[in-house]
């Protein structure tokens, strides 16, 4: 059995998992590593963004670190070869229904924050995104011609009981471990599919979580609460579609985009995905300009979560924590670093 499974993927994807083997090899020498192509990648090479051989490997190993996926060449590509409807395989594939996405303020990029320092200091605000329903997997979905002209689009938002209710008791026990509260965010107010939502979470938390403070938000007023007062925060349980707009607003609380990590989870067991919630960045490719700790703090959530290496883990996080604090900053940090740079800083601090 592989340890773990690396799939580069496009644009800046490649440059960032190169530093996280990097790390992986110092910190963890006796892992096995396998790189495997995926995304635009893989369809270039194999016709396909997602090969059946790439999704058997990624189910056979204990971890999966992607690194991103997509760019314009491929925009001419049909959908269900598109590098993104590989992403949404690999994921439904993998059965990894609970996205983890901390927002974490390191105490040395608190001014790098688009906001005050005293709003983002200390922030520890974990999102728990339901990854594998809704809108981004709902059917029927189609564009259709109208016979008086112009087009008419279909997305689906669909939710079960079940789906629902697992989501959110990973959040519940997220909340144990942490400080005890989550909220629940959701547009009950005007769609069914939220106000199922709301009917669910409220059941489970009444059964089994009650020691646990629950409180239901509107996803709008979640946005607007985020950047008003992001510390009221512990745990936010959403949708998929909510939960990947909330969390990449949240990245702006953390200094950057290019610091936020996320694990994707299943059953007991199972391989977790784990991968930096940024995209692939075309515009900076090859250039050696990307931030790789989002990358870096994902292997750390996999030695956490998946690979059973909490001593690893916690080494690499201070060992991120202290590059920071000397000063270590890429471009997206008001630094001057190189992608490789800030691999070897965070080497050093290990």
């Amino acid at each position: 059995m592989t340890d773990l499974l690396l799939l580069p993927g496009d644009g800046i994807g490649p440059e960032v998992t190169a530093q996280v083997r990097r790390v992986a090899e110092r910190l963890t020498p006796d892992l096995s590593i396998e790189e495997r192509a995926f995304g635009g990648a893989s369809y270039d090479a194999h016709g396909a963004p997602l090969t059946d051989e790439t999704l058997a490997a990624a189910k056979a190993a204990r971890a999966v670190l992607m690194g991103a996926v997509g760019g314009p060449q491929w925009a001419g590509v049909a959908r269900d070869k598109r590098p993104e409807a590989g992403l949404l395989a690999l994921r439904a594939g993998m059965e990894v229904f609970a996205n983890l996405r901390p927002a974490l303020c390191f105490g040395p990029l608190a001014d790098a924050s688009s906001l005050k320092r005293e709003l983002v200091e200390g922030l520890d605000l974990m999102f728990v995104r339901e990854l594998t329903g809704g809108i981004y997997f709902g059917q029927p979905r189609f564009i259709e011609d109208l016979p008086g002209g112009g087009k008419r689009a279909v997305d689906t938002q669909v939710y079960t009981t079940a789906e629902i209710e697992r989501v959110a008791r990973v959040a519940f026990e997220l909340a144990r471990k942490r400080r005890g509260k989550v909220h629940s965010a959701e547009k009950s107010n005007v769609m069914d599919s939220g106000l199922l939502w709301r009917e669910v979470v409220t059941d489970l938390h009444r059964r089994e979580y009650a020691d646990v403070t629950l409180e239901h938000i509107l996803a709008d007023n979640a946005a607007m609460q985020i950047v008003k007062n992001p510390k009221q925060f512990d745990v936010i349980v959403t949708d998929n579609l909510f939960g990947d707009i909330l969390s990449d607003e949240a990245a702006q609380l953390t200094g950057s985009l290019g610091m936020l990590p996320s694990a994707a989870l299943g059953a007991e067991g199972k391989p977790g995905l784990y991968e930096p919630i940024h995209g692939s960045a075309p515009d900076i490719a090859g250039q050696g300009l990307a931030n790789p700790l989002a990358a870096i703090l994902s292997f750390e959530m996999a030695l956490r979560w998946s690979l059973a290496r909490p001593a690893e883990a916690d080494r690499l996080f201070a060992a991120v924590d202290k590059a920071l604090a000397a000063g270590a900053r890429t471009r997206d940090l008001g630094g001057s670093l190189t992608t490789a740079q800030m691999g070897d800083a965070v080497l050093a601090e290990l």
